[in-house]
């Protein structure tokens, strides 16, 4: 892990290089940090290596692997940011420093540590956002992020000082000591530590600030927040659900009632919605309220599940935002009522756009397929009165995934709109090196075992 961390900072000595040219020397450098990263994969799920700094297990390799494959693609999908020269090196210098803090918050084995750097990722994204985004909006968007991030984390960090007051450390799997007081107390002291990382995800009713953030980021802000930094809410809440289980099951199985059905209902909303990253970024919290409730059955199947959910989610939402961008950069404008016929102007983006819908509803060969039948399969396994809620969400999921294809490809192309050729190899390499783990890792899921 030390290496990996070595490597990425290593990389910033590329800013150095000609700016117009700097998207064209960092992304295949951390193509490569990221196969170096592969061999951390190739341990069994139930193994954990531990030092007095870092923890290396296949959560962990999975996690920093996709960190680092993403933060390359970003860098592909934002040549527009190099071409027009809109300030390059500060644009290169946030990713990579926001990489630096990804790889560090996945590898640490102290969970105050964890903390600090859960709560600095806020610093780089919100000055991609303010720097790079598009619109006045960008400053409400910040602030609502900023609000409900710093708010929610407040009652982890009292937690994790009483915790260590208590244990005498605050390590991840060393076991915890913790003071014999009523069980309600108890109950209620677990919802405050995990809520920082059920807004993180987000929870619904707590995920106001997402599609916020979603609309007014660049697209690399978009990537990076959709498939990264939502992940750390799973990560955390995985690594708190082994060190710190509720006395019953009351509490999670109303948090898992919520869950479930604010995810039925974001994917409702995804069939309302005109606008294209506001559709994908609701679609991310009906995919992580799945994850939740799978995390919160307490099982090994579904740890297995939350841990292949992260994987696929943040590969496929990363990959429509990536090709949302395209779409707004050749028509210039994200509404679903304009953007209708784009088939007949670019037929093998309309291919790309099908192969990412179909993925995002789960359909054969992806790995999201396999990650939602694990996750159904644990919490129907921990309640099968969910049956209903689990089948709903599964058609919502279908259905916004295929109004999302047919409005924008299908249909009559706007006479009055004059799009813009983007068809550059970097967009299309782009969106191919997001497929092909999204389709290769399902035939070999057993690397994460």
């Amino acid at each position: 892990m030390l290496k990996l961390s070595i490597m990425v900072s290593c990389s910033s000595l590329l800013l150095l290089f000609n700016p117009k040219k700097l998207w064209f020397s960092i992304s295949p450098i951390l193509f490569l940090i990221s196969m170096f990263s592969l061999p951390l994969l190739y341990s069994p799920m139930n193994s954990t290596c531990l030092n007095m700094f870092s923890v290396n297990s296949p959560l962990n390799a999975s996690l920093i692997t996709l960190s680092i494959w993403i933060t390359a693609l970003m860098f592909l999908c934002s040549n527009k940011i190099f071409s027009a020269n809109n300030h390059p090196k500060s644009f290169s210098f946030w990713s990579l420093l926001l990489l630096l803090i990804l790889v560090l918050s996945f590898s640490t084995n102290n969970f105050l540590m964890f903390y600090i750097l859960f709560e600095s990722t806020l610093i780089p994204i919100l000055i991609m956002i303010l720097g790079w985004g598009y619109q006045p909006e960008r400053l409400q968007a910040s602030f609502y992020l900023f609000l409900y991030t710093i708010s929610a984390s407040l009652p982890l960090l009292i937690s994790l000082t009483v915790i260590s007051k208590n244990s005498g450390h605050i390590y991840m799997f060393l076991p915890w000591l913790f003071p014999s007081i009523n069980e309600n107390i108890i109950m209620v002291w677990w919802l405050m530590t995990n809520l920082a990382f059920m807004v993180k995800l987000p929870l619904f009713f707590t995920h106001l600030w997402l599609p916020k953030a979603h609309v007014e980021a660049p697209v690399a802000g978009s990537m990076i927040l959709a498939a990264i930094l939502l992940k750390l809410g799973g990560y955390g809440l995985l690594q708190m659900s082994t060190m710190f289980t509720p006395p019953s099951s009351t509490l999670p199985s109303l948090i898992m009632s919520i869950a479930l059905w604010g995810a039925i209902i974001s994917s409702m909303i995804c069939l309302r919605q005109t606008d294209l990253k506001a559709l994908i970024a609701y679609s991310s919290i009906g995919h992580m309220g799945l994850l939740i409730a799978g995390a919160l059955s307490f099982s090994m199947m579904g740890f297995f599940g939350a841990t292949f959910m992260m994987i696929a989610h943040g590969l496929s939402s990363s990959a429509l935002f990536a090709i949302a961008n395209m779409t707004y950069e050749s028509t210039n404008t994200r509404s679903l009522y304009i953007t209708k016929g784009l088939a007949m102007i670019s037929p093998y983006m309309a291919l790309w756009w099908f192969l990412l819908s179909a993925a995002n509803m789960a359909a054969p060969p992806s790995i999201n397929l396999f990650s939602e039948i694990i996750l159904i399969m644990s919490i129907l396994s921990f309640s099968p009165f969910t049956w209903f809620a689990l089948a709903s969400l599964t058609f919502l999921s279908a259905a916004y995934s295929l109004y999302l294809y047919t409005s924008s490809q299908h249909g009559p192309f706007p006479s009055f709109l004059n799009p813009l050729n983007t068809s550059f190899s970097n967009n299309y390499s782009s969106i191919l090196f997001h497929l092909i783990p999204i389709i290769m890792l399902i035939s070999k899921p057993d690397m994460f075992f």
